[in-house]
Formats: C-alpha cells, structure tokens, sequence
C-alpha cells in the first residue's frame, strides 16, 4: 500500500492557485486602468485648458480692439487726420492705451500688424518695423478669422510628460472698425480689416497646475490600489493557509480511514486466527498441567511441562490482548466511583510494587461523584496503566495518583517518576503493535484508549516539565454518560 504523505499536492492547490493569479492580475489590470484613464482625465483637462485659454484670448482681442479702436485710432484721426505709430506721440499714445488695457491680464506679448504684414506695434521694440513674419496665423487673421496655436519649448520627454519648460498660447485676431462706427452695417456684413494683433499669452502656470494634479490622482490611485492590493494579499494568503489546511487535514482523515480499514481487516483476521488458535492452546495447556503432575514423582528435575504451561499462559494472554483491541467489548454501565476502582487497583498490585521498590500516593478529592461505567473494564484500564508506569521505572520510584471533579467530568491523573517518552514514540503512541518492550504486544495503550472512548472520556498522555510521564483521563459524570447510552 503506497504510504501518502500530509503535505497537500499541488494538483489540490492548484485551483486555488489560479483564483489566486486571476485576483492578483486583475487587481495589476485595475490598476493600469486606473493610471489610463488618470492620463484620459488629463489630456481631457488640458484640452478644457486650451479651449478656455483660446476663449480667454478671443475675449482680449475683442477687448483690445474695442479700446484701441475707441481711445486710439478715432482721437488720433480727429487730431492729426491719420495714425503713423513711427511717431513717437501716436506710439506712446498707442502703448498706453495697449498696457492699460491689458495690465491685469497674464499676457506676455503683444504684437500689431499692419496690412502689408509690417509689425507697427510691439511690447518688444527690436520687432517693430519687422515684415513678413505673421506667417500662417496672419495669413488667417487678414482674411477675417481667429487663428491660435500653442507654442511648448523643452526636451522630448518634457513635452511627452506634460511638463514642457514654457507653454505659450499665440492668437492671431483680425484689427476691425467698431461696429458704432458704422451703425448701418448689419449683423451678418462683415467689418473692413485694419490690421491683426497677435497676443502670446503665457499658460505655463497652468499646464503645471494640470500635471501636479495628474502627479495627485495617479499617487491617489496608487495608494488606493496598494491597500487593495494588501487586503487581497492578506485574504488570499488566509484562504490560502485555510484550503491548505483543509487538504491537510482531509488527507490526514483519508490516511486514519485507510489506516482504521487495514486495522479493522488485519483485526478481524486476527480475531479469527486466535479464537482458533485458543482452543488448541488450552487443550495443550491442560495436558502440559496434567503431565507436570504425572512426571513430578519420576523426575522432578524435568522443567519441560513447567515451560509449556508458562508459554501456554504467556501465550494465552497475547491472544486475549488481541481479542481485546480487536472486538472491544460493549460497556456494561452501573454506578461506580472511581476512587474505589483506583484504590482495588493498587491493592491487587500490592505486593509487585513492594517488589519493585515502587510507591502509589492517592489523592482524592473528597465526595467525588458517582458516574455510570464499567468497573471491570475501567478497572483493566487503570490497572494498564498503573503497570506501565511500573515498568518504566525498574529501579524504583513513586507513582502519584490524583482525582478530581472539573467541569461536569472526572479527571484522572496518574504521574509517574520514569524516563520521559521520546517524542517520536510520543507522536505514535496510540498505534497498534508499537512497543518497546521485548516481551510486549504493542495493544496496550490501545485497549485503554478503546475503554476510555467507549465510555465518552478522553485521554492524553505527555511528558511531564521537570521529569516523568503523565496521563490525564477525563470521564463525564454520571448525568452525561447517562445521555450518551
């Protein structure tokens, strides 16, 4: 039979292995969803920008046009009959009524075309006088439309970003004659066309604002994401120690049930191996008896038939251990009390235990109450034990035998002063046949632990702290045994 060990397979893990890899990736597929539409929210963010900036530029050109038309170009008609801004009277005149239109507002910039695309107006006097360099935004703005770009300057990965070095929004706008210039022109008739302005407006700033709060969300996100992460992290790896245990503990149950089918077999076989062999034994015991006494007169050196009985005996009471483990009996339960069972005990091993140089100390605890049990076979557990602890202390020692009444149970400890048990003997103390004695059969222990189950008790043996073994039988009072039959 091929022995299974208690670590689970992985053909058993691997189920849970692949709900664990789907939560994982779907948490990372999550995430990089979140950091895409973080970066969509963006660029949607920076094109409201844009447009807003556009529309902020549209209204400044208007603004401008109305005031440069009103406070500029109608006085300077009137007054010197046409504008010539190489003039140094029309110039500063024209920039006054430019910058105070203008002071309040975040513009960088501002240029002024003529018809033949001459620069006669510019915050930067080099440019003045300059020709031919509106390009494209003038060619549009001439002919009557509004025309801007934006201008970024930085490397490649600034620009990729989002944090170019400057960003800068150039409008090209068409210079035209105020419409309460010429009242009589309808809404749809389009206004003559005196020059173009051009306004660079500086949106650095806000393009920075954009990306800082683009840094925000996808840090938001991400520490989002990580407590996430951690809180599956932490359920998957409790639902993975779960299953695991789970698995352990199923193949362990599979283990005891293969282990408790072949017992069960080898036991029944046993059974009926002994129960014939046992009758053959005691007629061999009988005639061995019988001979001793026949050859007792003629030679009473022979020791033969002496040997055959105490083999016989010897031989009679494995087979009996056999029955024992293998056909537990069925309790036959009447009051009893343990104190009194424990006490008979120590006296029917009286006389080995003075030979052994061994002491019992019994306490216990006064009043102890009745339970409903089998004496003979509590009376065969104890007795077990009580051997046992002899055996472990051949050159002498004190056993200690205590009783009390806890928790609606009689507990009973037996103490003994020997060597302790190895721990891999501990491990496997229950299972049949395990000895270390050479003349045991290894059912002892068994048998106790088949007495102590079949009256609903419990029982646990370990080494003691300082020195020692020590078992602890736990047996429900009479009110419970008597709800358990």
């Amino acid at each position: 039979m091929k022995k299974q060990t208690g670590r689970p397979s992985r053909k058993k893990e691997k189920p849970f292995k692949l709900v664990k890899v789907f939560s994982l990736t779907s948490l990372i597929m999550v995430f990089a969803g979140t950091v895409v539409i973080s970066a969509l929210n963006i660029r949607w963010a920076r094109r409201i920008q844009l447009e807003k900036s556009e529309e902020y530029a549209h209204v400044l050109v208007e603004n401008l046009n109305h005031q440069v038309f009103q406070q500029f170009i109608i006085p300077t008609v009137i007054k010197f009959g046409q504008t010539q801004l190489r003039k140094k009277e029309q110039f500063e005149r024209m920039d006054k009524v430019v910058r105070s239109t203008l002071h309040s507002f975040d513009v960088q910039m501002v240029t002024i075309y003529g018809i033949k695309n001459v620069i006669s107006y510019s915050y930067d006097p080099d440019r003045i006088g300059k020709e031919k360099i509106g390009g494209t935004g003038y060619d549009q703005a001439i002919k009557g439309r509004i025309f801007s770009k934006l201008v970024q300057t930085g490397n490649f990965w600034e620009i990729f970003l989002g944090i170019p070095k400057e960003s800068k929004l150039v409008t090209f706008a068409p210079v035209k004659v105020d419409k309460l210039v010429l009242p009589e022109t309808g809404f749809d008739t389009p206004l003559p066309v005196l020059g173009v302005i051009e306004i660079v407006q500086d949106i650095t700033r806000a393009y920075r604002g954009i990306f800082s709060y683009q840094i925000l969300i996808i840090i938001t996100s991400a520490l989002v994401m990580t407590a996430l992460f951690l809180i599956m992290f932490y359920v998957v790896r409790n639902g993975e120690k779960i299953i695991e245990n789970r698995v352990r503990e199923r193949i362990k149950l599979k283990e005891q049930l293969s282990r408790a089918r072949h017992l069960s077999s080898l036991g029944e076989m046993t059974a009926g191996i002994s129960h014939e062999i046992r009758n053959p034994l005691g007629i061999i015991r009988s005639s061995a008896e019988l001979l001793k006494k026949q050859m007792a007169p003629l030679s009473p050196d022979n020791t033969i038939p002496g040997v055959i009985v105490e083999e016989s005996t010897r031989l009679d009471k494995i087979i009996t251990d056999f029955l024992n483990y293998a056909r537990p009996k069925t309790p036959q339960q009447m009051a009893c009390r343990i104190d009194e069972i424990l006490k008979k005990n120590v006296s029917f091993l009286a006389s080995e235990l003075e030979t052994g140089a061994h002491t019992v100390t019994l306490a216990f605890e006064n009043d102890l109450p009745e339970i409903i049990a089998d004496v003979d076979m509590l009376y065969q557990a104890f007795l077990n034990i009580i051997i046992n602890a002899m055996q472990s202390m051949p050159d002498g020692g004190n056993i200690h035998i205590n009783t009390i009444a806890k928790d609606e149970t009689i507990q009973i400890q037996i103490d003994n002063d020997g060597d302790p048990i190895d721990p891999d003997h501990l491990e496997k103390i229950w299972e049949p046949f395990l000895t270390t004695k050479d003349t045991g059969t290894g059912l002892g222990l068994g048998i106790v632990k088949n007495i102590i189950h079949a009256h609903g008790g419990s029982i646990l043996i370990k080494n003691r702290a300082d020195k020692g073994v020590r078992v602890e039988i736990l047996l429900p009072l009479m009110q419970n045994a008597s709800t358990r039959q």
